[in-house]
């Protein structure tokens, strides 16, 4: 299992990188627009930080043109993956890519039924959007489960990933749901690690250590 960031800002991945255990860096079309930057010079950059899986996300209008933009970006540095929106026809194309190695991942998946297809295509991650899903169909953790039980019982190498979470409550739900992989934006990130009853007996430790 694997914890991703997801952002676009530099200043968030240095700091993510000094946790020691996220994996890789996650983006997508609307997190990139708020870095006045040239996408190329920003994904560059965070694949630089970032020693994993740096992912960009497809956005030219057809198909022969995405494969263009993903190969213009793979070229960048070698730790580039690609984030392509989950329909039918990128699924040709996201199979040419795992085919030549590439991690891929369809994003905006929201049913079982295309993740079946993803693991057909051979392509590493099924993305599903979690908090989305629960406010558009109803139970967002209910597809991840969904989504995990197909990809098991194909016995492929696509692995889930999750998305749209807005809470530590949705990220525990989502993990216990089946998802192989999470990604969060930073303040959410570092949010989890603390805990009022935490901080709470901290304190109590150090009371006895300075009254001992």
């Amino acid at each position: 299992m694997s914890l991703f960031l997801d952002s676009a800002f530099p200043a968030d991945a240095r700091q993510a990188m000094t946790l020691g255990f996220v994996a890789g860096i996650t983006t997508n079309p609307p997190l990139m627009a708020k870095v006045d930057r040239k996408p190329e010079d920003v994904i560059a950059e965070l694949a630089d930080i970032c020693p994993g899986p740096v992912f960009y996300q497809l956005t030219a209008p057809t198909v022969s043109e995405r494969e263009a933009e993903a190969r213009r970006f793979l070229a960048l540095r070698s730790n580039v993956a690609l984030k392509i929106g989950m329909t039918t026809e990128n699924l040709v194309l996201a199979a040419k890519f795992a085919k030549e190695g590439v991690k891929v991942g369809m994003t905006a998946s929201y049913s079982a039924a295309q993740t079946y297809l993803t693991c057909e295509a051979g392509v590493a991650y099924s993305i599903a959007y979690v908090n989305r899903s629960t406010r558009l169909q109803g139970d967002g953790a209910a597809l991840v489960s969904e989504m995990r039980e197909v990809v098991d019982a194909c016995d492929t190498p696509t692995t889930i990933l999750v998305a749209s979470l807005k809470s530590a409550s949705e990220v525990v739900q989502a993990v216990v749901a089946g998802a192989h992989h999470v990604t969060i934006p930073l303040p959410l990130l570092l949010e989890m690690g603390d805990h009022p009853l935490s901080d709470q007996a901290i304190e109590e430790f150090g009371r006895a250590v300075r009254n001992a």
